[in-house]
């Protein structure tokens, strides 16, 4: 696989969030997202069409990428959810849908039409099974964050985040703090699936913009041939999530320390990998 130099970090350095802002008081990333999200894995029928209704959302009304006439009844789905496992983003103090994301899990009766990725990528690497382990791969797939969310919390008036017993209402430096969490907190939702379902590699085709975002806190996948046509310009790629987070770490431990629930998500990982 393709390495990456990790970026001298100066332990002295304040915490910082993915924009670079430092955090008040020396807050740690991990207590500012939990202080405004959590992850939750869907386990109802209810809880799953949340997630439908979410990505009818963002991949119908604001990105038209489906057909609304193949999904009447408002809810966006395919036939890769029958072998998925799936997350909720919930906004803490509004208990709203902040975001939703699925994990794609190897289909067993036809490993080779197990992931979209399969589909649109010809690079030969797809069919490797020794680069490309398809028993132990997952793919990162409809990951989604309302526009409509954004925007709310981006209102100044900020109805939805009131506390209903101090009465207090996010600052607006606050509020540009509490945006960046989201993808960060879909990462979080990826890798506790991961755990769950014993996948111990990810793949995605993902926007160029979100890959950019990623490598800013460290997180880096490996390409898979040339960007290809799919929803816009995709970059196919992969990686073993241990080796993945074992960089974030010495890149970016504040972001590592939100991913890995404070290691204890790269503890399952290594007692699944078998790895000391």
């Amino acid at each position: 696989m393709q390495t990456h130099s990790p970026a001298t970090r100066d332990p002295n350095t304040p915490p910082q969030d993915r924009l670079g802002q430092c955090a008040p008081d020396n807050e740690r990333l991990v207590d500012i997202y939990h202080r405004w999200f959590e992850v939750v894995l869907v386990t109802t029928p209810e809880q799953l069409e949340e997630a439908y209704r979410l990505r009818y959302q963002v991949y119908v009304i604001e990105n038209p990428f489906e057909n609304p006439d193949e999904h009447p009844n408002g809810l966006e789905n395919d036939q890769y959810d029958a072998h998925s496992r799936h997350a909720l983003l919930i906004h803490r103090p509004s208990g709203a849908i902040a975001g939703t994301v699925r994990l794609v899990l190897p289909d067993d009766i036809n490993p080779r039409k197990s992931f979209p990725i399969q589909e649109f990528c010809r690079d030969p690497l797809i069919r490797d099974p020794k680069r490309f382990p398809v028993p132990r791969m997952g793919e990162i797939s409809r990951f989604s964050i309302s526009k409509q969310f954004r925007r709310r919390q981006t209102d100044s008036m900020y109805p939805d985040a009131l506390d209903e017993h101090s009465g207090e209402i996010p600052s607006n430096s606050e509020i540009r703090r509490m945006i960046p969490h989201l993808t960060l907190g879909l990462m979080d939702g990826i890798i506790r699936m991961s755990i769950q379902s014993q996948t111990t590699y990810l793949c995605a085709a993902m926007e160029r913009q979100l890959l950019r975002l990623l490598n800013r806190m460290g997180i880096y996948f490996d390409p898979i041939g040339p960007v290809v046509e799919h929803h816009g310009l995709r970059q196919p790629c992969y990686r073993n999530l241990l080796d993945l987070l074992n960089q974030v770490n010495e890149e970016r431990l504040e972001v590592w320390e939100v991913m890995t629930d404070e290691g204890a998500h790269v503890t399952a990982l290594r007692a699944i990998e078998g790895r000391a």
